[in-house]
């Protein structure tokens, strides 16, 4: 890290981490650009602690305006935002948090064209859509571009947790060939205290990943009870057929 006077606040910012990351650490968070897709109760938790942590520059995305029913867990907004879009008032609470990191928000779901230059421009990207067409189209475009995903989920009281990197470990087809006629988005409960976490978990996975810290959990699905606090993890395995990343697919 720099030693100038930016350098030194930075030090002071983080300094209950850097016994954990080290200065060199620090500096490829500083340097990494993580995307974020779905700002809501997993990646609005995910944003604020990788915005704490000190990575240089967030890409979100998300679509639409603030519900009242949103506010059980999407920590980024809050009552005063209500009916307000929702990617305005995250980035300026983003900010407010960290005003030394860089900040692209966009008020839009994940549609190939679109978030191509998304993806492509940044180092890890957290797969936190609540819809399964959408997170297809991210599978796709980090397969295409090479780059690595930590995909969180939750349904209720239970979270999953892995990180897949094209040709190395199953992509997202893999695990969920892409064959559902149909899928209700906004048909499973959700506890803001449980997405938080699986929000936490997705955004320790992107800082292992940038600062090599720790092993991320590559090729395993890592799965969490938080009402008994159980779990099991389930090492993964390929589809030489998967439509997205194998020999029959088209990266």
């Amino acid at each position: 890290m720099e030693q100038g006077s930016t350098g030194l606040l930075e030090l002071e910012r983080y300094a209950r981490q850097l016994k954990l990351l080290g200065e060199d650490g620090q500096k490829a968070l500083k340097d990494a650009t993580v995307m974020i897709a779905g700002i809501g109760g997993l990646g609005g938790t995910a944003a604020i602690y990788l915005a704490a942590a000190g990575v240089g520059k967030l890409i979100l995305a998300h679509e639409g305006n603030i519900l009242l029913p949103d506010l059980n867990r999407q920590i980024l907004m809050d009552n005063e935002h209500l009916g307000m879009e929702r990617m305005s008032t995250a980035m300026e609470h983003l900010r407010r948090l960290n005003p030394e990191m860089e900040i692209e928000g966009y008020n839009s779901k994940i549609e190939y064209d679109k978030a191509k230059p998304w993806v492509e421009s940044a180092d890890i990207v957290i797969d936190a859509r609540y819809d399964f067409p959408e997170r297809y189209v991210l599978n796709r475009l980090c397969v295409e571009a090479g780059k690595p995903m930590v995909e969180s989920a939750m349904y209720g009281f239970e979270i999953s947790l892995t990180t897949m990197v094209p040709g190395e470990t199953p992509c997202l087809e893999c695990l969920y060939p892409d064959n559902q006629p149909q899928w209700e988005p906004f048909g499973f409960p959700v506890l803001g205290a449980t997405s938080g976490i699986a929000g936490c978990l997705a955004a320790l996975e992107a800082v292992k990943w940038i600062t090599r810290v720790g092993p991320a959990y590559t090729g395993i699905m890592y799965r969490f009870n938080s009402l008994d606090f159980s779990t099991y993890s389930v090492r993964l395995a390929r589809n030489p057929n998967c439509a997205c990343c194998g020999e029959g697919g088209k990266p």
